[in-house]
């Protein structure tokens, strides 16, 4: 009978794509796919450490786990991805009764640990190496059927901010081969993903055989099959009137650029290396506006980084406003031991501050969210299709090329349906819609 593996995952489109690449590499190795922990020989957590709220929730799985293992001893228990690269010596700590911990760059060797754990009085196995060139390019994938799906075609992250983990925990950029992304794009294609979203930490900064990031986009969208292409997340200081134009040029990449902002105030952008200003970030905005008038944008925002006056965090709402973000993805400050700003900085903001901060920011994107949304009533869009709603099976949701979830009268329509509705109502976050006849 085959073992069974459970992948239990946290965290970004990364971590999926990372969990799809360990399952297709057990797979080959005979594993079949476990519905629940309690059905599995194998227990893996693919973990984020981006967050302390994310860790603690991982090491809270961790101690109910623990009852799991005293029940079942022979249970192979781990913990893989960003926390385990970055918090080996805390997971030994406060999990004892973790047998393997696998960092982002070791999943080729998993299977192997996971035999090693799996011996009589094995000793934790630790594989937390960081590889330069590891891309997993010739790895069988193990994708979930479904509409959508991610190709990993860059790792890794060069840029270095203050307050970020992700180059010490997934290593250097380093970029899978345009003619890799796209056979990965076809062979999605030919068995029934109807979307393909490119990740990188920062994949706006592809580059691999002389082919730049806008070449990759017009390769993968010359897969005719695939309704949709989205790509995250970029990074702003990519964003050449090149690739401006080659987004506007390809109909079937997603009308929406997502553009981490961070902050408002050039004073702590320049504290954060982001690499531009507030003035510079607001040029590029021009850029896109002038270039692409019809793409939604998104942003991230950090607030109560270190040092972080309330003027500071008015000039954040200032540019929020001037905008006029679609969406946005808000947060507070959460010091990442490690880090230039862990060393560096001192984490000075009370955490009352950095809530109330948080609470101003998210009233005025949902305000302008709302607004937004509200224009789009009464004008043509094409939905995709994901599937049954959750509130009201009758009904359909999917997204808009803006990126808009859009809900629609299910009757006749199937996922993957490319579907032309009239918009007829919105929320700040959620469009309705009618689909219009052929």
């Amino acid at each position: 009978m085959s073992r069974r593996v459970f992948i239990e995952t946290y965290g970004c489109q990364m971590n999926e794509a990372d969990s799809e690449l360990m399952f297709g590499l057990l797979r080959h190795r005979g594993y079949a796919v476990a519905e629940s922990a309690d059905e599995a020989d194998v227990v893996l957590l693919n973990t984020c450490a981006v967050r302390e709220r994310a860790e603690e929730r991982i090491f809270g799985r961790l101690g109910w786990f623990k009852a799991l293992k005293r029940r079942r001893p022979e249970v192979v228990l781990g913990v893989a991805g960003c926390m385990a690269e970055r918090m080996r010596e805390t997971i030994v700590e406060r999990a004892p009764h973790v047998d393997l911990v696998i960092g982002p760059d070791a999943y080729r060797r998993l299977p192997q640990l996971i035999d090693a754990a799996d011996a009589p009085e094995a000793d934790l196995q630790v594989d937390v190496r960081l590889d330069r060139r590891e891309t997993y390019r010739d790895v069988q994938v193990d994708r979930v059927a479904g509409v959508s799906g991610w190709i990993s075609v860059q790792r890794g992250c060069d840029k270095f901010c203050t307050f970020c983990i992700v180059p010490f925990v997934r290593g250097r950029e380093r970029s899978l081969a345009p003619e890799d992304v796209v056979a990965q794009a076809r062979e999605m294609a030919e068995t029934g993903f109807r979307e393909v979203t490119l990740l990188g930490q920062t994949v706006s900064s592809y580059y691999e055989r002389g082919h730049d990031f806008a070449d990759l986009l017009t390769l993968v969208h010359g897969v005719e099959e695939l309704h949709r292409v989205r790509y995250t997340s970029p990074y702003p200081n990519d964003f050449s009137d090149r690739l401006l134009e080659t987004l506007g040029a390809l109909p079937r990449v997603g009308r929406h650029i997502h553009l981490p902002v961070q902050s408002g105030s050039s004073r702590i952008l320049k504290d954060m290396k982001r690499g531009y200003s507030a003035e510079s970030f607001m040029a590029l905005i021009e850029r896109v506006r002038r270039i692409l008038p019809e793409h939604a944008l998104s942003t991230d925002i950090i607030v109560g980084y270190p040092g972080e006056t309330e003027d500071d965090f008015q000039q954040t709402l200032e540019l929020v406003r001037a905008v006029q973000f679609d969406f946005a993805f808000m947060f507070h400050y959460s010091e990442r031991d490690g880090t230039f700003a862990a060393r560096r900085r001192p984490d000075d903001i009370p955490l009352e501050v950095k809530k109330d901060r948080l609470k101003r920011l998210i009233d005025v994107q949902e305000g302008i969210s709302k607004v937004r949304n509200a224009r789009m009533i009464g004008r043509r869009a094409e939905v995709l299709v994901q599937g049954p709603s959750r509130r009201d099976p009758e009904q359909v949701v999917g997204r808009t090329s803006c990126f808009r979830t859009t809900i629609l009268p299910g009757a006749g329509l199937a996922p993957g349906d490319l579907v032309p509705v009239k918009i007829s109502g919105g929320t700040s976050h959620t469009l309705f819609g009618e689909p219009l006849s052929a």
